[in-house]
């Protein structure tokens, strides 16, 4: 790891609590008309345990007239466009949640966003900003698709590197 990213992720830690941090997706740094900049995406823990949802806290869907539908219906099915199988919440069908039973709530993180900014050539040579900035929760499965479609959508070669905490624990512990 070079040294403009660990001091990339000290100046994280520094605003951030490193022992909270799941995981980290360090973007490749753009260098153009010298500048240098770099973004990391973050995921910090939000929840120390995971909590039972009950099924009674899961709002119920209305289907609407003129709400299409995808799914192949029987000539005499009159359950509208959307029969209560083909609704999902959480990747489940409806009819396989148990009235009584509880469901566990996927694990949700912090999510945050870390920019800097370096300046390599003119008057302000050497200066250093960065700016990290809380963005939503979610499960680490939603961050990962949203790193790897903005890794996509830019067209961008270069790896992205993800590390767990403990990583960059050991990555701004070093001198």
């Amino acid at each position: 790891m070079d040294d403009t990213r660990v001091r990339f992720l000290k100046a994280i830690a520094a605003q951030l609590d490193v022992e909270r941090i799941a995981e980290v997706h360090l973007f490749p740094a753009i260098r153009q008309g010298g500048m240098e900049s770099g973004v990391a995406v973050l995921a910090l823990d939000l929840l120390q345990a995971s909590e039972p949802i009950e099924v009674a806290d899961i709002p119920s869907v209305e289907p609407t007239a003129d709400a299409p539908s995808d799914a192949p219906r029987d000539e005499g099915d009159d359950a509208g466009p959307y029969a209560e199988s083909d609704i999902l919440h959480d990747t489940m069908a409806l009819d396989d949640i148990e009235d009584d039973a509880p469901r566990p709530r996927p694990r949700r993180f912090t999510v945050y966003t870390a920019r800097y900014r370096h300046t390599l050539k003119g008057p302000d040579r050497g200066k250093w900003e960065v700016s990290v900035t809380e963005e939503a929760d979610a499960p680490l499965l939603t961050v990962d698709a949203v790193v790897r479609g903005v890794q996509r959508r830019s067209g961008d070669l270069d790896e992205i590197v993800r590390m767990t905490g403990s990583e960059v624990e050991s990555a701004t512990a070093a001198p």
